[in-house]
């Protein structure tokens, strides 16, 4: 059984350094990791079975810098990536990395990583500098994903200061870290992120734009009826919030391996909206593709999670 895995991170230490950021102490530990994109790389994804990564930057830190570093840093992830597909055509696709505090120059890097590079649509990190994807400024890409056909994936990323302040402060530094981000923080905010753009309207003005979340829908699937009771009455017409997210949202597995979660994703959103992610390097390949292949999954639904999903959503 083919099995294509949608979250998998790189970031080459040289555009790091040449850039001057820092992955931060979670990130920095898996530096080596996310270097990688070759023989290293190929063998991890040998060894647990994956045959073709979706490669995205860890780029959170791209989106927060000033727009014309944003967009040079951009770029050459994107051409690194690039670079990588063309070597290995076989094995590995590419979501772009996109500008985002510059709006107009994120839709023409999205164009190029289309239409020239041959991406399959593009990862963003969560807000950029308090701003959400239900923003007016983030219109024109919103825009140019839905008429180009490619998914928004929506990672999760740091919280903004004053979150960090007021929702993780008093704890001992290692603690706070990892609660406000994989812990659970940043996973809380994706969902929420999520919410703001149904009841924002986006999918009403974009109804053919599609997002997809990891982590096992990042609470969506648990939440999505009680969301539904409590925010769709207050719309006014627009279409009801867990029709929307049943229509516009697609999740992955990502560095999720237990039943309980599938079970409720499954039930929620049916296996036609799930589709299979490792989260590497933050998460084990061969612990991953062993949950696939043992979950209480049928044939059909295995092969849909496993790669028939990614094969209609990307276009593969």
């Amino acid at each position: 059984m083919k099995i294509i895995a949608l979250e998998e991170h790189t970031f080459p230490r040289d555009i790091l350094s040449a850039a001057g950021l820092d992955l931060g102490s979670r990130a920095g530990r898996k530096a080596a990791e996310l270097d990688d994109l070759g023989e290293g790389r190929l063998k991890t994804m040998d060894a647990a079975g994956v045959d073709v990564q979706v490669l995205s930057a860890l780029a959170h830190i791209v989106q927060q810098l000033e727009p014309a570093s944003s967009v040079a840093v951009s770029q050459a992830l994107n051409d690194r990536m690039a670079a990588t597909v063309q070597a290995h055509p076989e094995r590995f696709r590419a979501f772009a990395t996109l500008p985002i505090s510059a709006p107009e120059q994120a839709v023409a890097e999205l164009r190029r990583a289309v239409d020239e590079l041959g991406f399959v649509g593009t990862m963003i990190h969560g807000q950029t500098n308090g701003v959400f994807l239900d923003h007016p400024s983030m219109e024109p890409v919103l825009a140019c994903a839905e008429r180009l056909g490619v998914p928004i994936y929506l990672h999760p990323a740091p919280p903004p200061p004053a979150v960090q302040d007021a929702y993780y402060s008093g704890l001992p530094a290692d603690l706070a870290a990892a609660l406000s981000t994989a812990g659970w923080g940043w996973h809380a905010e994706c969902g929420l992120h999520v919410l703001r753009m149904i009841v924002a309207g986006v999918f009403e003005r974009h109804p053919a734009l599609e997002v997809i979340v990891g982590h096992m829908g990042e609470g969506l699937p648990f939440s999505l009826a009680r969301a539904d009771d409590m925010l769709s009455p207050l719309l006014k017409g627009q279409t009801p919030v867990a029709e929307t997210a049943q229509r516009n949202l697609y999740i992955t597995t990502s560095a999720y391996t237990t039943v309980a979660p599938l079970q409720c994703a499954l039930t929620v959103l049916g296996a036609d909206r799930i589709l299979f992610s490792v989260d590497h390097p933050f998460a084990d390949s061969a612990q991953g593709t062993a949950f696939l292949l043992s979950a209480p999954l049928s044939p059909a639904d295995r092969e849909k999670i496993a790669h028939g999903n990614a094969e209609r959503v990307l276009g593969l």
